[in-house]
């Protein structure tokens, strides 16, 4: 697949089934990157489905704050106003989906 390449992926031998069943859904588009963003110890140790959904909008969220971390650093880069807009669009596209996976985090407990 052109967006998802192919990747080889070394995977702990013990994988939660239910880390197993979600990668291995019809959802998912690239089941071996799922595999292995899943195969941490968290992951594997979640026991049901909502704590499974809630690691994963956490790790979302994490991932989405780590990438506004170095959209901030580059705005305050001297660089065009075209790209500055650009980045700030950007910036505010991360901020909203940062509430976003905070708020499906807390929906899925509920």
């Amino acid at each position: 697949n052109a967006i998802f390449p192919k990747v080889n992926v070394s995977l702990p031998r013990h994988l939660s089934k239910l880390v197993e069943n979600l990668c291995n859904g019809n959802v998912v588009e690239n089941c071996k990157f799922c595999l292995k963003a899943l195969s941490t110890p968290k992951a594997i140790a979640t026991r049901n489905s909502t704590q499974l959904g809630t690691l994963i909008m956490k790790l979302g969220a994490a991932n989405v704050k780590a990438t506004l971390n170095v959209y901030d650093e580059i705005t305050k880069k001297p660089g065009s106003p075209q790209a500055l807009k650009a980045l700030n669009c950007c910036v505010e596209a991360y901020k909203y989906a940062i509430l976003s996976f905070e708020m499906v985090s807390s929906e899925l407990v509920e």
